[in-house]
């Protein structure tokens, strides 16, 4: 059953120097109790996708069109009174830096009773919310009365988390939530959103520049390219039937333990968005690129079952 319905969605950012396409077209589905992982290099329009499932995206950026619909509502559509009562209870995030989510001069637990009172908790109930999650995120009760810069990076996001889960949302969108924290607390961070989604059947969004951390803990991955999806598959699937040459370019420049050669990287590098390539985005940097691929934008199409790839390769 899908929670999430995105469709047609895309999302520029008009700045001074040009308007820069950040989001083109976008459109996926995420069942209930799914990890999907998006996945691409800096740039690729990952965590502007990711504050556009919340209608976040901050000026200059603006939403052109499209719909997100959570539970059969079009959240782009909603009020500013709306769509603040759907954060955080349908729908949270937790963002790349824990430091600049929470507030250095408030004790973590005035922040997080503000926010459960904003979302209708009752004073009293909401001191017991905050000590259930935070043990529920592996952080003792004194936590609470810490202020952020006497706790650790991966304590700060621990506590971001508990706060994202809080109040029981459908869906949590976590924008590199381990990027700032050292390889143990990674682990230990990616441990603790997977028990989120058994234990609380919640649906994940992970974004992420990492192809091997989407293979190893991500049930559906989803792969973009200068604002486009450029392949979309179980993670099974993919492993075992890449299809987009961008796709095997990440994977190839991964590294390995037991391998003798260094891995290989992509030539070339992303794509200026304000002044974006014709064609296929991509094929400045393929190997594979004909004159086709130059002229014509090549559609996304499923090569199998719910495997879908956008290449003139295929189809």
């Amino acid at each position: 059953m899908e929670v999430l319905t995105v469709n047609d969605l895309w999302v520029k950012y008009y700045t001074i120097s040009g308007i820069v396409s950040a989001v083109s077209g976008v459109s996926f589905k995420l069942r209930k109790s799914e990890m999907l992982a998006i996945v691409g290099e800096s740039g690729s329009g990952k965590s502007t996708l990711g504050l556009a499932l919340l209608n976040m995206v901050p000026k200059p950026g603006r939403i052109e069109r499209g719909e997100v619909i959570l539970d059969g509502v079009n959240i782009l559509k909603s009020s500013p009174r709306e769509i603040m009562k759907i954060r955080g209870s349908r729908i949270s995030m937790v963002f790349q830096d824990p430091f600049t989510t929470l507030d250095p001069l408030r004790k973590i637990v005035d922040q997080f009773e503000e926010f459960l009172i904003e979302h209708g908790v009752d004073k009293t109930r909401a001191r017991s919310i905050i000590k259930e999650y935070l043990e529920a995120v592996g952080l003792p009760e004194r936590v609470m009365y810490s202020y952020p810069h006497q706790l650790s990076g991966g304590q700060k996001q621990r506590v971001s988390i508990a706060m994202a889960i809080a109040l029981n949302p459908q869906v949590v969108v976590a924008d590199e939530p381990t990027t700032a924290l050292d390889v143990i607390v990674q682990k230990q961070i990616m441990d603790l959103v997977d028990s989120i989604k058994e234990k609380y059947k919640s649906s994940i969004v992970l974004i992420t520049h990492d192809l091997a951390l989407a293979l190893e803990r991500a049930d559906t991955v989803m792969v973009m390219y200068g604002g486009n999806i450029m392949e979309y598959a179980g993670k099974t699937e993919l492993y075992g039937n890449m299809k987009h040459p961008y796709t095997r370019g990440l994977f190839e420049a991964l590294p390995r333990i037991l391998q003798k050669t260094l891995p290989k990287s992509l030539p070339g590098n992303p794509p200026d968005l304000r002044y974006p390539p014709p064609g296929c985005v991509f094929h400045p940097r393929c190997e594979f690129a004909m004159e086709k691929c130059k002229s014509e934008k090549p559609p996304l199409i499923e090569v199998s079952k719910d495997h879908i790839v956008a290449c003139h390769l295929y189809g």
